[in-house]
């Protein structure tokens, strides 16, 4: 036999876990992105065009801001919700 190391399987199971939260977090982050662009675009895209006109571009920053800082809070009050202990039952 070979004196190959091998993790152990505690070791094993932790850095899949790592991983797959990783990934999880990855998917999440590209999902939130694939929501802000639908619906920015619907919102301030009326007609594509060779590039955007300033109107646009600031309704895209804006909407996008918007949607961050409403996604933060709704995040930050569940936290507290959990914190608090009350959970959602």
């Amino acid at each position: 036999m070979s004196d190959i190391d091998f993790p152990s399987p505690k070791g094993a199971d932790s850095e899949l876990q790592d991983f797959l939260i990783q990934e999880k977090q990855k998917a999440q982050f590209q999902a939130q992105i694939h929501e802000f662009n639908s619906f920015c675009w619907d919102k301030c895209i009326e007609k594509p065009g060779a590039k955007l006109d300033s109107r646009t571009e600031t309704c895209i920053t804006n909407c996008v801001e918007r949607f961050i800082d409403t996604s933060l809070l709704i995040t930050n009050r569940f936290a507290q919700m959990l914190e608090k202990g009350g959970g959602m039952h």
